[in-house]
């Protein structure tokens, strides 16, 4: 199959979080078909809630500046999906993702036929194992993967890495991963093997129970970021921040992610390069040059507009409090649209008291909320409808010129915001 063959085949086994079969035996014996090109010899593993996506960024970025060829997976994608797997910061062809998919289709058939598994990889699965054939292929020296959900029984957890790293963890897909955050923890740290050292963001103290009680079993090294080392002069302005990180040395850090969250995943992403012994030279250049497309990204000057794909109450609070900080003089109109398994009644009481206009509109997804019905639960005075996004960016840019556009609520709202401001 050419690219678009390849892409509209993943799209038809359906959407990644509503069809999850979770558990490793499928893409175990995939990969077993492919030569286990999933025994790298250098890999960084991340799971959490949010800021994992970034920190897989940073992490990244910082191995690239220490001169190893590395390679990126994460997810979801914003606009194509080969997005999500980069070689040294870019994604790889179109050419080359369909390459991959035709041979882990071609394996997946054949097991299939003889009964060896159950049914077709999944998408994530699928990709997944595309993501290990091209790192392999590609020759990288190392690899960061994002966990896709979870972590015990996620597909990317068939490797075993340098190091495992767990970013902070929220409330998010409870009905997959446990009601509870006691519950939702014990999956995260389902990434967490023997004689693997780990790394902990700064956690809630129910999570951090759980993690530590983990790492205790296994017996394993634990660097938690935020103790072990000392932040001072931290600068944080619109477009990103300033600081200097000690643990005996120091590193002074220029950080291009906006957002006071973005800080601390810096940091989360700092101690882990440390770690893996990258010098500190290389950690400062890779951090200042570290991208993450559609997390509070400016996309357009006059007017400005900002993206920002706060799809859960954690990353809503993450946004509310940016606001707060650097635009609660502004006139802001938030475009927001969301999908229906999300909180969507909690995170529109969270953001929306910060904005002036709200224009509820609808990603290009049939699991996307019906605007009216984003209208109906918004406890705000001024809310109108579009039916589509450009719709709603058309009546956003008659506010005032020196308005702030932000985009929001979904990550499929974000990648159709991209592809439409870019077009």
């Amino acid at each position: 199959m050419n690219y678009p063959d390849s892409v509209r085949f993943l799209y038809s086994l359906g959407n990644e979080v509503k069809t999850a079969k979770l558990g490793l035996e499928r893409i175990g014996r995939v990969l077993e078909a492919l030569g286990n090109p999933h025994r790298l010899r250098r890999i960084v593993h991340v799971a959490g809630t949010n800021g994992k996506g970034s920190t897989c960024a940073l992490i990244a970025s910082g191995l690239s500046a220490g001169g190893l060829r590395t390679g990126l997976f994460t997810s979801p994608h914003l606009v194509e999906p080969t997005e999500r797997i980069q070689i040294d910061g870019r994604v790889v062809t179109a050419h080359q993702f369909a390459a991959a998919f035709n041979q882990v289709h071609t394996v997946a058939e054949h097991l299939l036929d003889c009964g060896a598994i159950d049914l077709h990889p999944t998408y994530f699965e699928s990709v997944t194992a595309m993501a290990f054939l091209l790192f392999r292929e590609l020759r990288i020296d190392a690899a960061v993967l994002e966990v896709g959900l979870g972590g015990r029984l996620d597909a990317t957890n068939v490797v075993t890495p340098e190091l495992s790293v767990i970013t902070p963890i929220d409330f998010d897909h409870e009905a997959l991963l446990g009601k509870s955050l006691e519950a939702i923890a014990r999956e995260k740290a389902g990434i967490l093997k023997p004689g693997v050292p780990a790394i902990f963001s700064r956690q809630r103290p129910e999570v951090q129970a759980e993690l530590d009680r983990r790492a205790a079993e296994l017996e394993i090294e634990v660097i938690e970021a935020e103790q072990r080392w000392r932040m001072d002069d931290l600068v944080c302005h619109a477009r990103g921040s300033r600081f200097t990180l000690h643990n005996g040395r120091i590193f002074r850090i220029e950080c291009p992610l906006a957002g006071a969250h973005q800080v601390e995943n810096t940091g989360t992403a700092v101690a882990a390069l440390d770690r893996l012994g990258i010098r500190a030279g290389y950690i400062e250049q890779g951090i200042a040059h570290a991208r993450w497309p559609g997390r509070l990204q400016h996309v357009s000057e006059s007017p400005e507009i900002i993206l920002d794909g706060a799809h859960n109450p954690a990353g809503a609070r993450a946004l509310a409090s940016y606001l707060a900080q650097f635009h609660a003089d502004r006139h802001v109109v938030m475009i927001y649209g969301a999908m229906r398994d999300k909180a969507v009644e909690e995170m529109t009481g969270i953001l929306f008291p910060h904005v002036d206009e709200v224009i509820a509109t609808a990603p290009n997804q049939p699991r996307a909320v019906d605007p009216d019905t984003i209208r109906e639960l918004a406890d705000h005075p001024r809310v109108r409808v579009a039916s589509r996004l450009a719709e709603a960016l058309e009546m956003a840019r008659q506010a005032p010129s020196d308005s702030l556009i932000l985009i929001t609520g979904s990550l499929f709202l974000v990648g159709e915001a991209l592809e439409l401001l870019n077009g």
